[in-house]
């Protein structure tokens, strides 16, 4: 969450301290510049609304698979408790949105994890949601674009959390057959099951600045070195330097650079929309 500016009394609703670098802005200038602090270029985390509002045109995006939800297969201790809090505080089924929205007028369909939830931990509906998603794409010949944001597999439900990464990787080769480009953008944190699935195979990967990036925490991977890690270990830039994604953007030019990619990856599909129809 974003630290809010406090004084004496409640929290002063007209500013907002940056979580890095703690310099107190404006609110309405932080909305405004997508919530990147303006001082040190901090990309700070965005719901799933937001990055829909973000990225593609006014009201175009419709929403699917609203139905699917969670269930406790295992009956693992607290898990029902913590998912009904994780529904109510986000107003979300699981951490993954799905459906379909345009992108300078091109017709995309979209999947965006929302760290908010359970830290946008994939279980069974996340990783149903990708893979209907990325289904859509080849069934409607439209491009596929995923937003990451997960700390991992979620480990309350066990072995059918671990089969959504088999799951999600199959249909993105079903994409690839198909001549449907999939296009991937890591926020901050893509980790573990869903960097090793899904997320690291697509055709084009971007990543928003200073993301984490990787597959065990820091800590862990650190401590397994038998160098020293650099100081941008996992950080986007390094794994961009190691060539594990293809640009790190910004996000204001996301949109962008986004839609560059669908019109140069996914002209193929309109043509072929143009001859069918």
């Amino acid at each position: 969450m974003l630290a809010r500016k406090e004084g004496k009394g409640d929290p002063n609703p007209n500013f907002v301290q940056c979580q890095n670098c703690r310099k107190t802005l404006f609110a309405t200038e932080f909305e405004a510049g997508l919530r990147v602090c303006p001082y040190c270029g901090h990309h700070h985390r965005l719901s799933w609304r937001q990055r829909i509002n973000y990225t593609f045109d006014p009201d175009s995006f419709i929403e699917q698979d609203q139905e699917l939800s969670s269930l406790d297969p295992l009956s693992f201790p607290d898990y029902a408790e913590k998912h009904a809090q994780a529904k109510e505080k986000t107003n979300l089924e699981d951490s993954v949105v799905s459906g379909t929205a345009r992108l300078e007028g091109v017709a995309v369909s979209v999947a965006v994890a929302d760290f908010g939830f359970m830290g946008g931990s994939m279980g069974s509906v996340a990783g149903e949601k990708i893979t209907r998603a990325l289904e859509r794409g080849v069934a409607e010949e439209m491009p596929v674009i995923i937003f990451c944001a997960s700390g991992g597999a979620r480990m309350q439900e066990g072995l059918l959390s671990l089969m959504q990464m088999a799951k999600t990787t199959a249909a993105v080769e079903n994409c690839r057959s198909r001549g449907v480009p999939f296009l991937a953008v890591f926020t901050d944190p893509t980790m573990a099951g869903v960097l090793a699935s899904y997320a690291s195979v697509a055709d084009v990967i971007l990543a928003e600045p200073k993301a984490l990036v990787g597959f065990a925490g820091a800590r862990v991977s650190k401590q397994a070195q038998v160098v020293k890690a650099p100081d941008d270990f996992q950080l986007a830039e390094w794994v961009q330097r190691s060539g594990m994604l293809d640009r790190v953007v910004e996000r204001r030019e996301m949109r962008s650079v986004l839609n560059q990619l669908v019109q140069l990856l996914g002209s193929h599909l309109n043509s072929r929309r143009k001859v069918l129809g």
